[in-house]
């Protein structure tokens, strides 16, 4: 990594980078301050998480701050699946942060899943609460009291509901972005007449709003399918869900879709008069993804450097980095301002100015942070009419013609989007692996990680016992069902269903 890095200097030294500003030394160090991806990928995700500045720890145990450049990387990836879920006609609305306690007790499968990781609210003040209120670890049994309000006709029917808000879930290990104690996310809340317009919702938004956005914006490829009833949506009649491969060959759920039945209309006497003028239960949906999908960007795409952000979502799309001299400073400058204004109109571009620090740190800096483009203007440059790009998903770089420049631009980041997925969906087939042998299944789980594709029999025994033995557990059961059939890869019995098998985040 550092010859590599050295080599990298070659260039700068073209352009006198180490003059008035730091070592070249110093600027190598930057990077060495992250850990090696590949001998410790832990460590080397908290490095580039908080070396990129997209979030950092606090002082309030699990509880992370997201950083300007983290919070903006979210803005844009708020705005992607946003629009996907106006465009499905669902609004957006609030509901409180606070639930009674005898508001979550009421469906009983669903508090259950949820008690261990709920914080109380005990006091108001120094006034003790006659009743305990929930932070919300979610937010089903709030909006169904209201739903019960709402819903009398068959003519209030669907009811099409989305919020953005924070979510607490005290949990016992965390990690920036990936699992903390409060959250952000998206949560979809719907109520229907029929259970077949529930389903068909679940999978609208699975396969509409979810997969498009995250394999086209956040160019991470996924598989669907369906959860098994042991690591379903507690309360939940079935989930849906979204697995994605990190790089270091463990899976995380990027997000479900759940048919809730009418588990909480029953609970919530949720009722509407149908046309028949007979009294129906409703029947509802919830849905939600979260800011661990910042965890999977730097997971799927990231490198030995730092991050690699799609395009599509990266606050900087293209960094200009002017190449300065005492002498032509001032033309540089000019130059590269009316470059930026240019490209403003149509992309997301900053410059960077900071005086103290040489070019070669800049690119370092800007590499970590993972901006799809550098824009290099120095006086050679201008001289020339040109300007020098450097991509940062394959570091070529490369001289364009002021006069082409937008032009080649927009090639650029569509290209650097469609590489990130096609290298990350590479990944993805070239670590699913299929087996019959449990031996064989151990030794892969172990040794080489991924996704194991298998058959499994339906028994939740079976299912306990493989994920106790090898902490690997089924991810999801595809809807692509093959017509063949084999053994069950933990008892041996005769089975058609096939599944996927993995350790998770």
């Amino acid at each position: 990594m550092v010859k590599s890095l050295i080599n990298n200097y070659k260039d700068v030294a073209r352009q006198g980078a180490d003059k008035g500003g730091t070592s070249v030394e110093k600027d190598i160090e930057f990077v060495k301050e992250i850990a090696s991806k590949e001998k410790n990928f832990p460590q080397w995700y908290v490095d580039v998480v908080r070396k990129a500045e997209l979030a950092d720890y606090t002082t309030i145990k699990g509880c992370m701050v997201i950083r300007p450049y983290g919070y903006g990387l979210w803005e844009n990836m708020q705005a992607g699946l946003d629009r996907r879920i106006k465009e499905t006609g669902h609004k957006n609305a609030y509901f409180p942060l606070f639930i009674p306690e005898s508001l979550l007790k009421k469906e009983a499968e669903h508090v259950e899943g949820f008690a261990p990781e709920v914080a109380w609210v005990t006091h108001g003040g120094s006034q003790k609460l006659e009743e305990r209120l929930a932070v919300r670890p979610t937010s089903e049994a709030v909006i169904c009291s209201l739903y019960s309000k709402w819903v009398k006709s068959w003519r209030d029917l669907p009811i099409l509901l989305n919020q953005w808000v924070n979510i607490v879930r005290w949990e016992k290990v965390t990690r920036l972005f990936l699992r903390t104690t409060e959250f952000l996310w998206q949560e979809g809340h719907t109520a229907h007449k029929s259970e077949q317009e529930a389903e068909k919702e679940t999978l609208k938004i699975l396969h509409q709003v979810y997969r498009d956005y995250i394999e086209k914006d956040l160019a991470i490829p996924v598989i669907v399918g369906r959860k098994t009833e042991k690591e379903k949506f507690a309360g939940a009649l079935h989930t849906y869900t979204l697995e994605a491969l990190m790089a270091d060959g463990k899976v995380l759920q990027a997000g479900t879709s759940h048919n809730l039945g009418q588990n909480f209309a029953k609970a919530f006497n949720i009722k509407f008069l149908d046309e028949d003028q007979k009294e129906k239960y409703v029947w509802q949906t919830s849905w939600g993804t979260t800011t661990r999908l910042i965890g999977a960007l730097v997971m799927v795409h990231g490198d030995e450097r730092g991050l690699k952000l799609p395009p599509k979502v990266a606050p900087v799309q293209i960094i200009i980095v002017p190449i300065m001299f005492d002498k032509t400073k001032k033309e540089v400058l000019e130059k590269a301002e009316s470059i930026c204004t240019i490209l403003k109109k149509d992309f997301r571009v900053e410059i960077d100015t900071r005086d103290g620090y040489t070019p070669g740190w800049k690119f370092n800096e800007w590499e970590m942070r993972g901006v799809p483009l550098r824009l290099e203007i120095g006086p050679k440059d201008m001289a020339q009419g040109q300007v020098m790009l450097a991509r940062r998903d394959t570091r070529e770089k490369m001289a364009v013609k002021e006069e082409k420049l937008a032009e080649t631009v927009k090639e650029l980041l569509d290209n650097i989007q469609e590489n990130l997925f096609t290298r990350a969906k590479k990944f993805l087939e070239e670590n699913i692996r299929e087996t019959s042998d449990y031996n064989e299944f151990k030794k892969i789980i172990e040794k080489q990680r991924g996704l194991i594709k298998t058959y499994w029999c339906g028994s939740k025994d079976c299912e306990e016992k493989i994920k106790e033995e090898t902490k690997a557990s089924i991810r999801c059961i595809p809807f692509e069902q093959e017509k063949a059939s084999g053994k069950c890869i933990y008892c041996g019995k005769e089975s058609s269903t096939l599944v996927y098998f993995a350790r998770a985040y």
